[in-house]
């Protein structure tokens, strides 16, 4: 597949600030743009050449919009990855992969997870204190 060819097509699931400055990059080669994004007011639906408006986290909607592209990627991680995974298998280059994202994911999880214990543990603390 020649990648530097008008009838390549790159999808970008997400529109907004970091999604223009990819399309600002891809003005640099013959790449045909494909944007989805919540937003009929997003930063990107001027500067694609396709702009889909629809739910990032509806399986549906981000497999439709795949099948639409030759290489897909993502500009925020609140994505649906079930779509993903079945685009991979059907050959479809996703890029960070769904299984990049799935990991990305479960660390952020963690993470946030973490914070509330914490939390909890310092609001019982000084609800000891208090008491005693």
């Amino acid at each position: 597949m020649n990648y530097f060819s008008s009838n390549f097509k790159l999808g970008i699931l997400g529109g907004g600030q970091l999604g223009k400055m990819l399309l600002a990059e891809t003005r640099k080669f013959d790449i045909q743009t494909h944007v989805l994004d919540p937003s009929d007011e997003s930063p990107c639906k001027i500067a694609c050449n396709h702009f889909s408006l629809g739910d990032l986290t509806d399986f549906e909607t981000v497999y439709n919009f795949g099948k639409q592209v030759n290489v897909l990627t993502f500009e925020i991680e609140l994505v649906n990855v079930e779509a993903l995974e079945k685009l991979e298998s059907e050959g479809i280059k996703v890029y960070p992969s769904s299984e990049t994202l799935r990991k990305f994911r479960i660390k952020e999880f963690k993470k946030i997870f973490i914070k509330a214990i914490k939390f909890q543990l310092l609001i019982m603390n000084d609800f000891l204190v208090k008491l005693l």
